[in-house]
């Protein structure tokens, strides 16, 4: 979708606008008591968010991540609209986490993108990275099978979708969203301003 940025706040958002099952855990990283969160809510076959995911994401994982400032959280937002393998690729991706292989599945998924995302049918190849991943094959297709794995999905879109979000990638953090793939340095201004007034002490 355009990569624009637009900050503005909504009305009280939190983490209980998205599902918070076992895939919820498996798909953040970071401390879970870290002072930030950032709700990344992402399409698997949105080309921006690849841009993000391989472009940027790295960085802020390095500075923000495992530095213990942030805890960071992957959110579901299928645009079935303009992209018709997403809702395919978030399924392996939710399956994936299941055998606490999210991370992994969501580098490869974004790394292949422009392999699977014009196929017609993208499970047979989706189903070649299970074979890169380790994945327990008859768990993986028994989760694939399940209307709870696509429920999940559409869960995590409609409380992208209450949060504000209407393109991807969008990211929320603390009662605003960054919209758009977005360089470092604004990801940069934004957490550590959010950070620093989390962790002020306060004056005596």
């Amino acid at each position: 979708m355009r990569a624009t940025v637009l900050l503005m706040f909504s009305l009280g958002l939190a983490g209980n606008l998205f599902a918070q099952d076992l895939p919820m855990a498996a798909r953040s990283k970071g401390s879970a008591t870290a002072p930030v969160t950032v709700y990344e809510m992402s399409d698997f076959q949105c080309p921006f968010c690849r841009r993000h995911a391989i472009e940027v994401f790295p960085t802020l994982e390095k500075e923000y991540i495992t530095t213990g400032k942030v805890r960071w959280v992957f959110v579901n937002l299928p645009i079935t609209s303009i992209h018709a393998n997403s809702v395919a690729a978030a399924s392996f991706a939710m399956c994936a986490a299941r055998q606490d292989k999210f991370w992994p599945a969501h580098d490869l998924l974004f790394k292949h993108q422009e392999t699977w995302a014009p196929l017609k049918n993208p499970v047979p190849f989706l189903m070649t990275l299970a074979d890169s991943l380790k994945l327990a094959r008859p768990a993986l297709t028994a989760c694939l099978a399940k209307p709870e794995t696509v429920n999940q999905i559409r869960t995590d879109a409609e409380g992208a979708a209450k949060s504000g979000a209407q393109s991807t990638p969008t990211f929320y953090i603390d009662g605003a969203l960054i919209i758009g793939a977005q360089p470092p340095q604004l990801f940069r201004m934004v957490l550590d301003s959010v950070y620093t007034a989390k962790t002020r002490k306060p004056a005596k």
